[in-house]
């Protein structure tokens, strides 16, 4: 076998088990509002810019409409999106934060904090680590 066919050698492995990993030590935190990873992700970016077209949740989660749609459909199920379609466009959706929804940023403002203890990592070792996840993301 080729040492570069190896586990251990790998670039992909680690950061595929950490992306696991992580999302495991969110699991807890997020258990309590009911929420989980992927709708998690919506919610930072709804609590950003509050009303935003699916297109647009889209490219900022890197993910198709066919797995955000089932999604969305269940954040609004559970009362904390909104769906309109707009008026100008029928095939344009529009997603809103409702008043559950908003108040749920208030109970997730300690999540950041809470998953850096659990990882038992210093601010500057994350800063680091989201750094080259980002850059690497933009040279893909």
């Amino acid at each position: 076998m080729t040492e570069l066919l190896k586990l251990q050698n790998q670039m992909c492995f680690p950061v595929y088990a950490l992306a696991r990993e992580i999302i495991n030590h969110y699991r807890p935190m997020l258990d309590e509002l009911e929420l989980t990873y992927p709708q998690y992700l919506v919610l930072l970016v709804l609590w950003e810019q509050e009303k935003q077209t699916v297109n647009q949740l889209g490219e900022k989660l890197m993910l198709d409409s066919g797995t955000l749609t089932p999604l969305l459909k269940r954040l609004e199920q559970k009362g904390i999106v909104k769906r309109e379609r707009s008026t100008a466009d029928e095939r344009v959706v529009f997603i809103s934060l409702t008043e559950q929804g908003k108040a749920l940023e208030t109970k997730a403002t300690c999540i950041p904090e809470q998953l850096m203890q659990s990882l038992n990592m210093s601010m500057e070792d994350m800063i680091q680590l989201k750094s080259i996840s980002d850059k690497i993301l933009k040279a893909v």
